[in-house]
């Protein structure tokens, strides 16, 4: 097993140890802590500075005329904490000067029963939020539907959300009280992004996320997938390997196509180192003129070649040849004599 897989497996074992938020603030203004639970003690001194029979209208709040700090609530499931929250959130804080920002994260077992299974329990939900430089506070287990005690129990003036309708049970929008009394802000959704959007993107590769955690250390038990489908994904995963050497040696070869073509150019056939020696040794070769002023008589193109000389045996044969042709002729200039009979 790999040690990625050791060190996330002892992280989740154990409670992580986070400093407090204590209010320190950085040169840049940014908090250097995450932001304290409601229940934490920062949370409780920031919560009872705040008068609250002084009421802040919205108008009032956006034109940074409200007498004391507007706190403003925001809630949500925040599973998979991705850029489209950090935006809604960025949203909620910057509605009003001077703004509080409140952050409600329900638990597992309200959001199972209301909406169904999370990615990320609440534990990592709540400590994604907590690190998001936006939020001032957190409340864990938030409720889904927001009453007058809980927005007198934690002094919220104004919360913030969407403005699509968000239905729950009977309620065709939870937050039409607050709507009708005036503390509703309306933030904008960040279009191309959701959890369910990066859900659908790991449904889609899911093979691919299967095979990288395969090589990674976790079992195929662990990733609950059978044996079959193990097997498969790794053979996958080794055709594509060989698939990408083959472009990679494709790419090499239109790299140095320029290349052998230079080459070519100059080494061919038909290149121009040939066709300089062709040339070289045409211009260094004597020219019939040259070759008879030096004495030397090249044969023509339409003379015969030279032959070689005959052999002892074919000369001896040769003269006996011409001996006996010489006696024959002899013998018949003899039978020609005057002295014959006719």
């Amino acid at each position: 097993m790999s040690f990625t897989r050791k060190r996330a497996r002892n992280e989740n074992s154990e409670a992580l140890q986070l400093p407090t938020h204590d209010g320190a603030m950085n040169g840049l203004g940014s908090s250097v802590g995450p932001a304290p639970l409601s229940h934490e003690h920062q949370a409780n001194v920031e919560r009872n500075s705040i008068n609250y029979s002084i009421k802040i209208n919205l108008d009032d709040a956006k034109a940074g005329r409200a007498p004391r700090r507007v706190r403003v609530y925001a809630d949500g499931i925040y599973d998979m904490f991705h850029s489209g929250h950090a935006r809604q959130l960025m949203q909620a804080k910057s509605a009003c000067p001077n703004s509080y920002l409140i952050i409600g994260v329900c638990n597992d077992q309200l959001t199972h029963k209301m909406k169904g299974r999370t990615v990320m329990n609440e534990e990592e939900r709540y400590e994604a939020v907590r690190h998001c430089r936006y939020v001032d506070e957190v409340v864990t287990d938030a409720p889904w539907t927001l009453t007058d005690d809980f927005l007198t129990k934690h002094k919220i003036d104004f919360v913030a959300h969407d403005d699509i309708p968000y239905t729950a049970g009977n309620t065709e929008d939870v937050y039409s009280m607050i709507k009708a009394r005036g503390m509703f802000l309306t933030t904008q959704r960040t279009e191309g992004i959701s959890t369910t959007d990066v859900i659908a993107r790991i449904i889609k590769d899911y093979d691919m996320y299967v095979g990288r955690n395969l090589q990674r250390g976790y079992t195929a038990k662990e990733l609950n997938v059978s044996f079959m489908k193990e097997k498969k994904i790794q053979w996958s995963e080794k055709v594509d390997k060989l698939k990408g050497k083959g472009k990679e040696w494709i790419d090499g070869w239109r790299d140095n196509s320029e290349f052998i073509a230079n080459f070519l150019d100059l080494f061919g056939r038909d290149g121009r180192i040939s066709t300089w020696m062709k040339t070289g040794i045409r211009a260094i070769s004597p020219t019939p003129d040259q070759a008879r002023q030096e004495g030397s008589n090249p044969p023509s193109p339409e003379s015969p070649l030279p032959r070689s000389p005959p052999s002892k045996k074919s000369r001896s044969l040769k003269s006996q040849d011409q001996h006996n042709q010489h006696s024959d002729d002899k013998l018949q200039f003899e039978d020609c004599s005057d002295n014959d009979e006719l």
